[in-house]
């Protein structure tokens, strides 16, 4: 079992007389990806801020790599790194040269180290352009090398796809994937689910300054009711007697599919297919569909995700 390389416990802040993180806990095992969910004003920033010391807690308690992140900033400081929602480039240098001032910045005496991010980031060809000329896709990628400087031992993303077209995007996705296998440790916030699915170990969902939900994405599927069986059958003969012997399905003639809700538990699939055995009907086809993230964050939060709206 990985231990833990952030604690949080109790962790309250708030604006005013809006509360924006009301007793948070949770905590994140190394060389993991921990995702963070919630809609827009559920507080995700905000536990970004406070965890990098760009924010004091009113209460609670943070530990990074086993420092406090009120009485021990500057060690915090030293193992982690922080890609925000907007690529922090200077655009008037070129991609090599902001690599280089971070360098400086963080005293790296390694002198092949802005060359091996270029590679590593794909930015050879584009080291002697000026950052304001890279698209999106290439911004980010810039940002990302950029907080990699020094090699820290956290990462944290701050919805760092915002924006991006879905090949920028999945570019994005393999190199996070590269980090952790790399032992990196990566804290991500985000409203792309399919991103949450595709990356995340952990997924904790936030709304209204509270944690709604934790678990690893399969199961937090699994609390959202919805799992069903699909069979689908040769004639409408098949159909019509299958829907007799199993209670509460629904169907589709024009498809010749019928929909039967189950856990998707091993026990109840076989005691389905015995029923239908039984009776010696035949399915052509079988598959068992669950509940997606989408429908996990709607169940949880009462809001549609940010994809959902968009279509």
């Amino acid at each position: 079992m990985k231990s833990s390389v952030i604690a949080v416990s109790g962790l309250r802040k708030t604006y005013g007389d809006k509360i924006v993180l009301d007793g948070i806990d949770f905590d994140v095992a190394a060389g993991s990806v921990f995702s963070m969910l919630g809609p827009n004003g559920a507080g995700k920033t905000t536990t970004v801020n406070v965890l990098t010391t760009l924010q004091k807690a009113d209460a609670g308690t943070v530990q990074v790599a086993g420092h406090d992140v009120l009485t021990d900033t500057k060690n915090v400081r030293k193992v982690i790194g922080v890609t925000g929602q907007f690529a922090a480039v200077d655009e008037l240098l070129t991609g090599q040269e902001n690599l280089q001032l971070m360098a400086d910045l963080k005293r790296v005496r390694d002198p092949q180290v802005v060359t091996r991010l270029l590679e590593r980031f794909d930015l050879v060809d584009a080291a002697q352009k000026m950052a304001g000329t890279y698209s999106g896709g290439m911004r980010r990628k810039l940002d990302l090398a950029m907080t990699l400087v020094g090699n820290p031992q956290i990462i944290f993303l701050d919805e760092p796809t915002t924006g991006l077209d879905p090949r920028s995007r999945r570019t994005m996705w393999g190199i996070v994937r590269e980090l952790v296998a790399d032992g990196t440790t990566i804290f991500l916030t985000t409203q792309y689910l399919e991103e949450a699915d595709q990356l995340a170990d952990q997924i904790a969902v936030l709304d209204q300054g509270r944690i709604v939900a934790h678990g690893t994405p399969e199961e937090l599927k699994r609390q959202v009711p919805g799992t069903h069986v699909r069979l689908r059958f040769a004639d409408h003969f098949e159909l019509d007697a299958a829907a007799r012997i199993l209670a509460g399905s629904s169907r589709d003639a024009q498809e010749l599919i019928l929909r039967v809700p189950s856990d998707g538990g091993s026990r109840s699939l076989r005691a389905l297919l015995d029923r239908l055995d039984e009776h010696m009907i035949n399915a052509e086809e079988f598959s068992v569909h669950t509940p997606d993230l989408d429908d996990v964050f709607f169940a949880l939060t009462g809001h549609a995700s940010t994809e959902a709206i968009a279509k």
